[in-house]
C-alpha cells in the first residue's frame, strides 16, 4: 500500500486551477473519504467510484482509502473528478502503473456501471492544464472531438474506467462498451445576411461598417419596422474572422456553457440576441454554486444584440457598464471570482417612444413627452455615454424603395474588405500599444500621445464640449470613431470632414 497521485483541472470561469489528486489506502473499516473542499456532486463521488469500480471488473480495495484534492483551500465543483480519483485509488492499490497516471490529467465523470459520461468545460481545462505544461488527457470518449481542439497535446479518449485501467497497465481483458456520447455539436456556420439588402438609411449602414472597423458600440433609435434588426444582424458577418486565440476562447466559453462544440474551432464572431425578459446572471452570468457564462460572455470577440433595449430591466442593463470599459466580466462571490472574456460589441435598439410612432412620417404618435422621456431614460446617461455611435433609424420610404431597386447598393463582402483593410491600418499604427481597435484606445492616448490632432481640427469638438452637449468621455469616443472614418477612407489622420462625421454619428439619435 502507498500513495499515488494524479491530476485533474478545477474551472472557475475561465480560469483553470491544477488540482492534484492523491490517494492513501491504510488500515481500518472500508470507507472512502473525500477532502480538500468538495462540494455536494463531488462528495459523492464516493458512491459513484466504488460502485463503477466494482461494476467494471476492477474494485477498489476493501480498506480505508483516504482521498485528498490538493491545494485544500481551492474550493473544487462538479463531479469531473471521478475519473482522477479512481486512477489515484487504483494507482495505490498498485492495479496500474502509479508513474504512468502521475504524468496524465484525467478528466471525466463515471456512471455506475463504469462508462465515462461526456462532460462540459472540457475545452478550457484542457488549455488550461497545457499552459501548466502538461501533455497527455484521458477524457470521455463522448468529449473526444472537442478535446482534440487544443493544439500540442496528446488526448487518449476512453469509454470506460476499466479502459483507463488498462491504458494504465492493469492487466484486464479489454470490454466492449457502448460510449455515451454528448449532444450533436450544431453547424459552426454562421447564416448568409446581405447588407445589400438594405434599403436606403444610408446613415446607419456607415454606422454599421464604421462600427465593425473599429469594434465600436452601438445604438439606433428608430420606430418599429425602420430596420434595427435588420442592421444587426448584418454586423457579424461584417466582421473578419477570428484568429487562433479568440477561436479557441469563444469554443471554450460555450463548452463552459454547456453547449455542444463543433468539430472545428469557431472562425466566425458569435452573435447573441438575449430577450428583454433576462435576468442579471442571464446577462452575465452566475450560479449559486458553478459559475457559468451568460450571454455577453458568449457574445466575446461577436456582436452582442439587445433588442427593444428600454425593456430590459434598468439593473439588468447596468450590469454591462463594467464589461464595456474594462472587455472583462468579473462575478464576485464570497469565496471566488470567476473572470469571464467580456471584449464584446454592444448592439443596442430601442423605439422613440411606448407606442413607437414618434417622428414617423404619416404616423399619429399617441404618447405624452413626459411619457416618451420616461420610456427613453430606461437607458441611463452613463450607459448611453459608453456607446461610440448613436444614430437614428428612419422608415423606408415608397420614393427609397423604388430608387433601391436601380441603384448599386454596398454588399457585405464589399463592406468585410473594406473593414479588414481599415483594420490593417489600425494594426500598423497601434502596433506597439496594448490596442488592436481603435474602440479600444485610450482618450488619453488619442489626445496627448503621438497621434494627438491639431487644435484646428477638433475645434468642432472643444465647442461641443464647452457647451456640454458631450462629455468627456463622449470627446473621447467621438475621437476614436473619426480614426476610424480616417481608416475607412484611407487617410492619415482624421480631419475636420472626419471629425463632424464622427460627432454626427454619435449625437444624430438626439436629432
Amino acid at each position: 500500500m502507498m500513495v499515488a497521485r494524479t491530476h485533474s483541472v478545477a474551472l472557475l470561469g475561465m480560469t483553470g486551477s491544477m488540482v492534484e489528486v492523491e490517494a492513501d489506502i491504510g488500515n481500518g473499516l472500508p470507507t472512502l473519504m473525500i477532502i480538500g473542499l468538495p462540494d455536494t456532486a463531488l462528495s459523492d463521488a464516493r458512491d459513484r467510484v466504488r460502485a463503477a469500480a466494482n461494476n467494471s471488473d476492477c474494485p477498489l480495495p476493501t480498506s480505508k482509502i483516504t482521498v485528498n484534492l490538493s491545494p485544500a483551500a481551492l474550493p473544487k465543483h462538479g463531479s469531473t473528478f471521478d475519473l482522477a480519483i479512481a486512477m489515484a485509488i487504483l494507482a495505490a492499490a498498485g492495479t496500474i502503473s502509479p508513474e504512468s497516471v502521475e504524468r496524465v490529467v484525467h478528466l471525466g465523470e463515471l456512471s455506475l456501471d463504469g462508462r465515462l459520461r461526456p462532460m462540459s468545460g472540457v475545452l478550457p481545462a484542457i488549455a488550461a492544464a497545457a499552459r501548466a505544461g502538461f501533455q497527455t488527457f484521458v477524457v470521455p470518449a463522448g468529449n473526444r472531438q472537442e478535446a482534440s481542439l487544443v493544439p500540442g497535446v496528446r488526448i487518449v479518449p476512453v469509454v470506460s474506467v476499466r479502459d483507463a485501467a488498462i491504458h494504465h497497465g492493469a492487466t484486464f481483458e479489454p470490454v466492449v462498451l457502448d460510449v455515451l456520447e454528448g449532444a450533436e455539436a450544431q453547424s459552426s456556420d454562421e447564416p448568409h445576411h446581405e447588407l445589400a439588402d438594405v434599403i436606403g438609411n444610408n446613415d446607419a449602414v456607415l454606422a454599421l461598417v464604421a462600427a465593425a472597423a473599429g469594434g465600436h458600440h452601438l445604438f439606433m433609435l428608430g420606430p418599429p419596422g425602420a430596420g434595427k434588426t435588420m442592421l444587426a444582424m448584418r454586423l457579424p458577418g461584417l466582421l473578419p474572422d477570428l484568429d487562433a486565440a479568440s477561436a479557441l476562447e469563444v469554443s471554450s466559453v460555450r463548452s463552459l456553457a454547456g453547449a455542444s462544440v463543433p468539430r472545428s474551432l469557431a472562425t466566425r464572431p458569435p452573435f447573441e440576441s438575449p430577450h428583454h425578459t433576462a435576468s442579471a446572471a442571464a446577462l452575465i452570468g452566475g450560479g449559486s454554486k458553478q459559475i457559468r457564462p451568460g450571454a455577453a460572455a458568449r457574445a466575446s470577440h461577436g456582436v452582442l444584440f439587445l433588442d427593444e433595449a428600454p425593456e430590459f430591466a434598468a439593473n439588468v442593463l447596468d450590469t454591462l457598464r463594467q464589461p464595456l470599459e474594462s472587455g472583462v466580466i468579473s462575478i464576485h462571490r464570497a469565496n471566488a471570482v470567476a473572470r469571464f472574456p467580456g471584449r464584446f460589441q454592444l448592439v443596442l435598439a430601442a423605439n422613440p417612444c411606448p407606442c413607437g410612432q414618434y417622428g414617423a412620417a404619416e404616423m399619429h404618435c399617441l404618447c405624452t413627452p413626459n411619457a416618451r422621456r420616461k420610456y427613453l431614460a430606461r437607458l441611463s446617461g452613463p450607459l448611453l455615454d459608453r456607446i461610440d455611435i448613436q444614430v437614428q433609424v428612419r422608415r423606408v420610404t415608397a420614393a427609397q424603395l423604388r430608387l433601391g431597386a436601380i441603384e448599386e447598393r454596398l454588399t457585405t463582402a464589399e463592406a468585410r474588405a473594406r473593414v479588414a483593410e481599415a483594420r490593417s491600418r489600425m494594426s500598423r499604427r497601434l502596433s506597439g500599444t496594448p490596442w488592436r481597435l481603435n474602440g479600444e484606445v485610450l482618450g488619453t492616448w488619442l489626445r496627448t500621445g503621438p497621434v494627438k490632432l491639431a487644435r484646428e481640427t477638433t475645434v468642432v469638438l472643444d465647442r461641443a464640449l464647452e457647451r456640454g452637449l458631450i462629455s468627456m468621455r463622449g470627446y473621447d469616443r467621438i475621437l476614436r470613431v473619426a480614426w476610424t472614418l480616417a481608416d475607412l477612407d484611407g487617410v492619415d489622420q482624421p480631419g475636420s470632414d472626419q471629425i463632424g462625421r464622427a460627432l454626427y454619428l454619435r449625437k444624430s439619435s438626439a436629432a
